[in-house]
């Protein structure tokens, strides 16, 4: 007789809001990691969601700026936003695309809206580095949403996989320290899916549009829910249905020293990015 396998449901730990804030060169944003609410949740180090029509809040855009020792995740969901980087890289991210930057030992780089009118918006997620990868050269990866693979593993539910393994798909970005899982989840008013994430990662929800019930705890638009340990995590999508990132990666672990655009793990790192960048180094 075959065994079947118990699965744990992960309960909620914690809920946080975004909160408004500005960066790049006066774009409008809501935080919800990176702020005093909760500063990080290894290996997560800032979750920004940005979002509107009015071109004043986004057209500034992000110029050039140095970044190292971590990785800059950006998903867009309406809208076009140019990269151009120190290395050689440039693109346009487009609705439903995703890029993957590895600053590594350094990169520079400018995230420009390539509109000047119509609605912008998406996330970016910073994922730190484990120390034996903070200096390793930088990468970038630009996958357009045609790339992204798509399941629908229950009726009303559908699932854009970015990274990591759901439902039986591997996600469009691999070769990541972390392990991680990012995962557009999307539910029809009144679903209910039960959504495996891997034991032992850090992992939250994010609910973006609509309402979900985790744990028995309400979670609605704006909220991040921190999770606890186990193996799968139980969504039931409210009246209005539900659309939440599902996102979880591996601890590090290992001691953290931010500041601004460098994560390192001493203060005399932290002093030799700025001295780096300040030579022209990176």
């Amino acid at each position: 007789m075959t065994k079947t396998a118990i699965r744990t449901a992960r309960p909620v730990t914690r809920l946080v809001r975004g909160q408004p804030t500005s960066d790049g060169a006066g774009v409008k944003l809501t935080r919800v990691i990176g702020g005093p609410a909760l500063p990080q949740s290894d290996p997560f180090l800032l979750l920004d969601e940005f979002g509107s029509d009015d071109p004043d809040a986004y057209i500034a855009g992000f110029p050039d700026h140095p970044h190292r020792g971590f990785e800059t995740v950006t998903y867009m969901l309406e809208g076009r936003m140019r990269h151009r980087d120190n290395k050689g890289h440039e693109g346009v991210l487009d609705s439903g695309g995703i890029q993957w930057m590895t600053a590594g030992r350094g990169i520079v780089h400018s995230e420009m809206p390539e509109q000047s009118s119509g609605r912008m918006r998406g996330f970016q997620l910073w994922v730190n580095l484990p120390a034996r990868d903070k200096m390793r050269a930088p990468r970038y990866q630009e996958l357009a949403a045609d790339r992204i693979p798509e399941v629908e593993p229950a009726a009303g539910v559908r699932a854009k996989v970015i990274a990591g393994r759901f439902a039986g798909i591997e996600g469009a970005v691999s070769e990541i320290a972390v392990a991680p899982l990012y995962v557009d989840l999307r539910l029809e008013a009144g679903r209910a899916y039960d959504a495996d994430v891997p034991l032992g990662h850090t992992a939250f929800v994010y609910v973006f549009e609509g309402s979900t019930t985790l744990g028995g705890q309400s979670v609605r638009r704006g909220t991040l829910a921190l999770l606890g340990e186990g193996d799968s995590v139980r969504l039931e999508a409210g009246a209005e249905g539900a659309a939440l990132l599902l996102i979880a990666g591996k601890p590090l672990g290992e001691p953290v020293a931010r500041y601004g655009p460098f994560v390192m793990n001493t203060r005399a790192e932290i002093e030799q990015a700025f001295a780096d960048y300040q030579a022209g180094r990176l």
